[in-house]
């Protein structure tokens, strides 16, 4: 009779997928989003819960240990995280190779070389910004104990301007148009609002380490392949309309999220849209790039292998581009135009595709 009233009143199995942002909504959340509200997921039959983190640095822990299906998180943190037992594996990108650095504002004692930070507090939003900053010191005629750390999270910019830190970790789609933003306020140039790209500090020819990735628990996505395809497939929608109708997508994005109604946002929104993945393939070359800057870290260990598929994208997958310091070049003048004019363009690589 106990077995019985037990069986009755256990909690029963949902079947909904869990879903993890890699903090609170920003504009580069819309695609997630706006496939819930248009029921995209609906209709390719996922029940899908969007949660937010209080901590980013709990995303990848938390999937990988099976509290949270599916995510997002930046490839670095990804490799590391099944290094550390905590087993992930990035199934598509959303963010394509954002340029990020070590953000300043002209005028306070930072130039554009490194060893500009000597004696400056430097802002990181998690352990891994740490990492990058301590390994660059010896790039650059100094040691970790040359700069003060101070971890923000996310709140480097916000940092800055109030005189907490010297420079700071950043992305130029969010963080750098929260200082230009910050200038333009204050009467001082958006030129004001710099950046030391960690890819060229680095040497590393890309700066796809902050690639922004969906990622799913691996027992998850085993037992769930299907869920996991309805999911992209759903996403891949929802991108394409926000590619193809930018203004009406972020109309229907406020509705949801009321609080990114303001310039800020928009502006962010702006800067992300020419980095937003359109086929949502992992590249396969960023991957090699960064599990080797991972090795060069010490955050991986020799022989470790990158944990990525493409298995689960049903279309077809595009070529690489032939050039990608030339992609790169041509990306840092169209974000400065798009800094300049606004609008909503994407940057045309057809011609350094592999023939």
């Amino acid at each position: 009779m106990q077995w019985g009233v037990a069986a009755e009143t256990a909690p029963k199995m949902s079947s909904k997928v869990s879903f993890l942002l890699n903090w609170q909504p920003a504009p580069y959340h819309i695609a997630i989003f706006l496939a819930q509200s248009k029921g995209y997921f609906q209709q390719e039959g996922v029940d899908i819960a969007l949660l937010e983190p209080t901590n980013p640095s709990d995303v990848t822990e938390l999937i990988g240990a099976g509290k949270v299906d599916m995510g997002l998180k930046a490839m670095i943190h990804t490799l590391a995280a099944k290094a550390r037992g905590f087993p992930v594996t990035s199934v598509a990108s959303l963010l394509d190779e954002p340029f990020t650095g070590v953000l300043y504002l002209r005028g306070n004692g930072v130039t554009d070389t490194f060893s500009s930070l000597k004696g400056k507090r430097v802002g990181y939003v998690g352990e891994f910004g740490k990492i990058q900053l301590d390994e660059l010191t010896k790039y650059h005629g100094m040691s970790p104990e040359d700069y003060k750390a101070v971890r923000c999270g996310m709140n480097v910019a916000k940092h800055i301007i109030q005189g907490k830190i010297d420079a700071g970790i950043g992305i130029e789609c969010m963080q750098q148009v929260e200082l230009e933003e910050y200038c333009r306020t204050s009467g001082r140039s958006v030129e004001d609002a710099r950046m030391m790209r960690i890819d060229q500090l680095a040497c590393l020819g890309c700066c796809c380490f902050c690639t922004i990735l969906y990622i799913c628990n691996d027992e998850f996505l085993a037992a769930n392949p299907d869920k996991v395809r309805s999911f992209l497939r759903a996403v891949k929608r929802s991108t394409e309309f926000v590619l193809n109708e930018p203004e009406q997508a972020w109309r229907e994005y406020l509705v949801l999220k009321p609080q990114l109604n303001n310039e800020l946002s928009y502006k962010q929104y702006q800067r992300c849209y020419a980095y937003f993945s359109s086929c949502l393939y992992n590249v396969h070359r960023d991957w090699r790039k960064v599990t080797g800057y991972g090795k060069r870290l010490g955050v991986l260990p020799p022989g470790y292998v990158a944990n990525y598929t493409n298995d689960y994208l049903a279309w077809e997958e595009p070529e690489e581009v032939a050039d990608p310091l030339e992609a790169q070049r041509l990306m840092a003048v169209h974000q400065e135009n798009c800094r300049d004019m606004g609008g909503f363009k994407r940057l045309d690589l057809a011609k350094l595709q592999r023939s």
